[in-house]
């Protein structure tokens, strides 16, 4: 294989990434989600600290952790479901915010939903918390002890696992979503009290027939976050 041909595998592994809300009921093999994450452990980590930990659901184990978040999630406003930590800004600012409702508004367009249907938009996103369907979902953990630093290798770790995926044809979505119930599933899962969670992510294949799957995000041009320092 050519250095040319591995360049180009490893980069449309990374680009042809993206947040998939729709998945086949398709199966993914054990053996695959096993190689997946023990690549991904490969990931590099402060003084080799490999600070994650995965939970691999598929089954009635899934569909009743599943069930459970989407009845309170139903009942929004009556349960007091609050996150653990923030995950975006407290306040927000140019850019992020328009960045922010753009990709928001874009995808709903593409589901038919104005900004009028707030059930349709609600019912929407529940559809995290069946995973979008796929047969693989996984939660991640870290230990509360870990700092800031853990958290920048947390982040390398989840990237990993969404290109190792890719590499195999699968697909993922990570979401934070799941942070606002970490309760319940601390709950279902079992999780010692030293471990927080983090965010979960869908895996699985692609439907590639679902409107919401032709999503692709914008993304900005080096010159927006790029400095060149020469002599």
């Amino acid at each position: 294989m050519t250095t040319s041909t591995t360049q180009q595998m490893v980069d449309d592994a990374i680009t042809s990434r993206r947040s998939i809300r729709a998945f086949l009921p398709k199966l993914v093999a054990r053996e695959d989600i096993q190689k997946i994450l023990e690549v991904a452990a490969r990931s590099p980590s402060g003084s080799n600290t490999q600070p994650w930990k995965v939970y691999v659901l598929t089954g009635a184990k899934l569909h009743a952790l599943s069930h459970a978040i989407l009845a309170a999630h139903n009942s929004e406003g009556q349960g007091g479901y609050e996150q653990e930590y923030n995950y975006y800004p407290v306040k927000w600012v140019t850019p992020y915010l328009e960045r922010r409702r753009k990709v928001g508004w874009d995808l709903y367009a593409l589901l038919g939903l104005g900004r009028e249907n707030k059930a349709g938009m609600h019912a929407q996103h529940g559809r995290n918390y069946a995973f979008f369907n796929a047969p693989v979902g996984l939660i991640f953990t870290i230990d509360r002890v870990m700092e800031q630093g853990s958290w920048l290798d947390y982040g390398m770790f989840l990237q990993s696992i969404m290109v190792a995926a890719r590499g195999r044809g699968l697909d993922t979505c990570p979401q934070a979503a799941f942070t606002q119930f970490h309760k319940i599933i601390a709950d279902h899962l079992q999780l010692p009290a030293n471990e927080m969670l983090v965010c979960g992510m869908s895996l699985g294949y692609a439907d590639h027939s679902k409107v919401e799957n032709t999503l692709v995000t914008e993304r900005a041009a080096l010159a927006d976050f790029v400095n060149f320092l020469d002599e």
